[in-house]
């Protein structure tokens, strides 16, 4: 369905930045909106530029750094529809081009509105989400001798509920539990999903297989990309613009969301050459990706997970890299708020924080 907010609507003005802002006040404003495109504005209202969702992941591949301002990855000529036009014709327009939120302007370039295609990829509402929940959570005892780690309470809710409720949101309703330690407090827990509004299967492990090998027990195989998440997760990480992305590269195998982390070492480095010092450097920032144990799988990756095979998401990358070639495992960056709840620092941190926002 297309949804038109027009000028005598404000909600489209939640939307717009001017382009001092910088790139994290852009990741702000999309993830506090939940679009994908933010409207540049000049001083009298005149549309100047987008930024997409896209292109911030893109700055954050290319190094840029988040207080960067906008302008370095604004699109000075962005897609724009005049007012009135067919439902249809934008369909149209939308469907070729992936864009799945276009400006509405005047003959002065004023912005009055945007048009919304409120669905994006048909069939991404019929995607499965894998949450993996087999884990024996030894980093987290006491908390997990009783309790599988996806069942611990943040806010009131179990984890794994945050995570089929941010998924709901988003238009799903398939979700498949890989369980083993202490799995029947979830199985029974969720059940089949039903009073959550979902469905909900679930998959037995008999050993420990990691974080992948899970993944050789899924009967039917899936006919399309499906996500996989871990169980101990809470972020607002997109999964609709996960899975765009995936789909988007169509030699893709394996996509995995990463996030950046910087680290600052505590003393000053020294430069050298040899014995020679050639410089100083005054506690450094190193910055890497690390892992968010989110993914999307092509049901073609399967082929290389033998059954009841133990095996990590990161060693099924690298054996997808090493016999399919480049291009077939991707990095997906995302800027959204994130954290891996491994052990007990993490998880006072989450439920301190979690339970001061939902007041």
């Amino acid at each position: 369905m297309i949804i038109l907010d027009n000028e005598y609507s404000s909600n489209w003005k939640e939307y717009t930045l001017s382009k001092d802002k910088t790139i994290r006040d852009a990741a702000i404003n999309l993830n506090k909106t939940g679009g994908q495109l933010i409207l540049i504005l000049g001083k009298q209202n005149n549309l100047v530029g987008t930024v997409t969702d896209g292109d911030i992941r893109r700055a954050l591949l290319r190094g840029k750094d988040l207080d960067a301002p906008l302008n370095q990855v604004m699109n000075p000529n962005p897609f724009v529809l005049p007012e009135n036009v067919a439902d249809e014709d934008i369909l149209k327009l939308m469907t070729l081009n992936g864009i799945y939120q276009i400006p509405v302007i005047d003959k002065n370039n004023h912005v009055r509105g945007v048009y919304k295609w409120d669905g994006a990829i048909s069939h991404q509402q019929d995607a499965l989400i894998v949450i993996m929940a087999g884990g024996l959570g030894k980093r987290l005892r006491p908390y997990t001798e009783n309790c599988p780690k996806p069942m611990l309470e943040i806010a009131g809710k179990p984890i794994a509920q945050h995570i089929i409720e941010k998924a709901k949101k988003e238009g799903f309703s398939r979700f498949l539990f890989s369980i083993g330690y202490l799995g029947e407090m979830i199985k029974s827990y969720f059940g089949n999903g039903e009073k959550f509004g979902v469905e909900i299967n679930y998959v037995s492990e008999d050993k420990p297989l990691g974080t992948a090998g899970a993944l050789s027990l899924l009967s039917p195989r899936p006919e399309n990309p499906f996500i996989v998440t871990n169980g101990d997760i809470i972020s607002e990480v997109n999964y609709k613009s996960l899975l765009n992305f995936h789909e988007h590269h169509k030699g893709s195998l394996a996509t995995m969301a990463v996030k950046l982390h910087e680290m600052q070492n505590p003393y000053g480095a020294v430069e050298m050459s040899g014995v020679e010092i050639t410089g100083f450097c005054e506690k450094p920032i190193t910055k890497v990706n690390v892992n968010a144990g989110v993914y999307v799988i092509s049901p073609a990756a399967l082929d290389f997970i033998k059954d009841n095979q133990r095996i990590d998401m990161p060693y099924l990358f690298e054996i997808l890299r090493e016999h399919c070639g480049p291009g077939t495992t991707l990095g997906y960056p995302i800027h959204e708020p994130w954290l891996d709840i491994g052990n007990d620092v993490d998880l006072m941190f989450v439920r301190k924080n979690m339970t001061k926002s939902s007041k």
